[in-house]
């Protein structure tokens, strides 16, 4: 047995005391309830056992179903639309330069087609009629028309109204795979379905060819509303749902 500390005459263990401070100061406080004190080396707050560990939420997307974002002002690019809609002139330009793709040809054709009728022109007889008999008269012209039309001129006006008609089409499908003729891929523009921002394809297409006709009445409106519409649509625009943007 061991009578060294007198404070501990049974030999247990003391249990450990708080650092003492230079004299005269008081010693630092312990920290309590796992919070640091002053002189202490703080740790980083532990989660407790048995919950789940927090991560940062990801950002969210738009649900299935919602509403899209609102068009933009006039001018301004939309979805699918780089540079906002075509100007009236752009679409202007690429018109005419369509139109003198398909037609160049067929106007030289009938051109010389009517040169080679007018050659060969034939005065009417109009000695068997009398006086008067508008009928007889209307015949005999008639008669001298057609036995001065030489074939090759008959041949050269078929022929043109082909080509015309083959152009037509060309225009069609190249507008409908793409959304640009070759007169629209000069000028910067391109056409596309409203909704969706794609090519309309040949069907459609062909639609808004047809529906074109009705931008000529009332003195050519219907091609003039692009100057004043926010979309800068033709009446044939609005019937078929699409619109010109403008790619440059």
């Amino acid at each position: 047995m061991s009578f060294g500390d007198p404070n501990n005459p049974y030999g247990q263990q003391q249990p450990p005391q708080a650092p003492q401070g230079p004299y005269g100061q008081q010693p630092p406080v312990p920290p309590q309830q796992g919070q640091p004190g002053y002189g202490y080396p703080q740790q980083a707050p532990q989660q407790q056992y048995g919950y789940p560990q927090q991560q940062a939420v990801p950002p969210q997307q738009q649900a299935y179903g919602a509403y899209p974002q609102q068009a933009a002002p006039y001018g301004q690019p939309m979805p699918g639309m780089p540079m906002g809609y075509a100007s009236w002139g752009a679409r202007l330009g690429a018109f005419l330069l369509d139109g003198l793709i398909i037609a160049a040809v067929p106007i030289i054709l009938y051109i010389i087609s009517i040169v080679m009728a007018a050659g060969s022109a034939v005065t009417p007889d109009y000695s068997s009629c009398s006086t008067g008999d508008y009928t007889c008269m209307q015949n005999a012209a008639n008669e001298a028309t057609a036995s001065s039309t030489p074939v090759g001129a008959i041949i050269l006006s078929v022929l043109a109204w082909l080509l015309m008609i083959g152009g037509t089409f060309f225009l069609i499908a190249k507008e409908g795979a793409s959304g640009q003729t070759p007169g629209k891929k000069v000028m910067g523009v391109k056409v596309i379905k409203e909704a969706t921002g794609q090519p309309l394809g040949f069907g459609m297409t062909f639609v808004r060819y047809l529906c074109r006709y009705l931008n000529g009445l009332l003195c050519g409106l219907g091609w003039l509303w692009p100057l004043w519409d926010d979309k800068s649509q033709t009446w044939a625009d609005k019937l078929a749902g699409t619109v010109v943007v403008s790619v440059k």
